[in-house]
């Protein structure tokens, strides 16, 4: 097995990284398979079939999301990271519908995330569509973004931003001729 070949650096994965130039410079981001891989493991932690609490779930998916996102976050990866989250709370919302499986359960459901009793009436009774439910319903409204924060789960995109801007950050070069303002070598 030869490991050793010469291409372009666009079309090079090294390290799980991709490379990209833009103004003459080049850049990093994930590889689209280590994309690929991160999308598969995140769809193993919440299949449908699996039952586990949706509090140990929210435990392991964050794990996950943390680990990938730290080795990962030298690279530039919003919109990918924009596209995984919005999936990931839309299976979050299908695992939660599934979990409610009757009617009552659903319309009580529905009640205690402030859904207006009319609405919850008619929505918990549209049964096993789950991907519809899920993504044109009220019930992305009612398990939004903030509410899956509040059970503990980790926004993607939200610690993508936060961990690059400190990597990012340690290496621009600062007004005062040093880097990440710290004192230390200048060019």
């Amino acid at each position: 097995m030869n490991k050793t070949k010469i291409v372009r650096p666009s079309k090079l994965k090294y390290l799980g990284f991709g490379f990209w130039k833009t103004k003459g410079e080049w850049k990093s981001r994930p590889h689209e398979e280590s994309v690929q891989k991160f999308k598969r493991k995140l769809k193993q932690l919440t299949s449908r079939k699996w039952s586990i609490s949706l509090v140990d779930r929210i435990i392991k998916l964050n794990q996950v999301i943390r680990g990938w996102i730290n080795y990962f976050s030298l690279g530039f990866m919003k919109t990918a990271m924009t596209k995984v989250d919005e999936h990931l709370r839309t299976r979050i919302r299908v695992i939660i519908w599934k979990q409610w499986k009757k009617k009552s359960r659903r319309l009580w459901g529905l009640l205690k995330l402030g859904v207006p009793k009319w609405i919850a009436d008619k929505v918990s009774g549209w049964g096993d569509h789950y991907q519809f439910i899920a993504l044109k319903s009220v019930l992305k409204q009612a398990v939004s973004k903030p509410v899956l924060a509040g059970q503990g789960l980790v926004s993607c995109l939200d610690y993508y931003l936060e961990k690059h801007e400190l990597k990012i950050g340690l290496n621009r070069r600062m007004p005062n001729g040093t880097y990440g303002g710290v004192r230390g070598a200048r060019n």
